[in-house]
């Protein structure tokens, strides 16, 4: 088993943050580029740019589309011990404090989570909080039970967004 690992990097959250997007923990190509939603391949930033016509060349432009569409990123886990990027291989699990994420920013008034094992992990550690949750479409393209414009309807419904 490898070493022990914690969370590279810090929420993506504003002071007007609505909805919070949930994954479980950074993927390899994720802490190599210090980003959420690294891999060249995941589909997360060409489905929020396709709801909301907004373009994601770059670190910058991603966050100013997460601004702008009140939307925050974090990961469930804050660190773990892992053999590769697959959320089953997650091991010594210790998970982010989101009560205290929802404390600080009390906009939020709903979660979304990107994986099942995100969702599992904050049900069994925070389901007593009171706040509307729904699970996303896995943006992974191993994710195959949808296709892209199926994922891109869910989460433009879920995410609340209309590309008017």
């Amino acid at each position: 088993m490898k070493e022990r690992l914690a969370h590279p990097f810090d929420p993506i959250v504003f002071p007007d943050t609505e909805i919070l997007i949930l994954g479980s923990f950074p993927s390899i190509d994720s802490f190599e580029k210090a980003f959420y939603y690294a891999h060249p391949r995941n589909q997360f930033w060409p489905i929020l740019s396709e709801i909301t016509g907004y373009p994601v060349n770059n670190r910058d432009q991603k966050i100013w589309l997460l601004k702008r569409s009140k939307l925050g990123l974090w990961d469930m886990v804050a660190g773990c011990r892992r053999e590769n990027s697959l959320d089953s291989s997650l091991k010594g699990i210790e998970v982010n404090d989101i009560p205290g994420l929802l404390r600080r920013i009390p906009t939020i008034r709903k979660i979304l989570f990107t994986g099942r094992k995100a969702q599992e992990l904050f049900e069994r550690n925070f389901g007593d909080l009171e706040i509307e949750r729904d699970y996303l479409p896995s943006p992974s393209p191993a994710y195959a039970a949808m296709n892209f414009g199926e994922k891109v309807r869910e989460y433009g419904e879920k995410l609340e967004i209309t590309n008017d």
